[in-house]
């Protein structure tokens, strides 16, 4: 049974954090699904189809990687793709208790799917979205926080 985990954001923007999860995750799973997701709560910078396009940019020479766009809960995403693991990056004791509380929710919604976290290396736990989005809103150059693969210029 070929082994595949869901990596599920807002990715506004997707950073070098995230991709540095995915290239760990890559190592662990046959393939990882990179779900761009619809948060009516968030007011994302980029449109659905810029964050797609990011995303395909960064993993455009790897296979095993695939970015789809989802909305509606990421346990039902998982199911439909065929998916038994979600990954999640931790970068601070708070996300993992945010992120321990929706893993036991899953758990409980979906058994089948299981919560795997990947902790930041150090060089990456200050860096988040809002942080990114905020010096990009702000006109300042964020290049050193995105994926070489992204060129920002091309989405402002």
């Amino acid at each position: 049974m070929e082994k595949i985990a869901v990596f599920p954001g807002t990715f506004d923007p997707f950073t070098i954090g995230h991709e540095e999860i995915v290239r760990r995750a890559i190592k662990l799973f046959d393939k990882v699904i990179i779900a761009v997701g619809q948060n009516l709560a968030k007011k994302t910078l980029f449109n659905a189809e810029q964050r797609l396009s990011m995303v395909r940019d960064v993993f455009v020479d790897e296979d095993r990687v695939e970015v789809m766009s989802f909305d509606g809960l990421t346990v039902d995403f998982c199911h439909k793709t065929g998916a038994n693991f979600l990954v999640r990056g931790l970068r601070t004791s708070a996300d993992f208790e945010y992120e321990r509380a929706i893993g036991q929710v899953n758990k409980a919604m979906r058994p089948e799917i299981e919560t795997i976290f990947i902790l930041t290396s150090p060089e990456h736990t200050p860096i988040n979205s809002t942080i990114v989005r905020d010096i990009l809103i702000n006109k300042g150059d964020a290049t050193q926080f995105l994926p070489k693969g992204i060129n920002i210029k091309k989405y402002l």
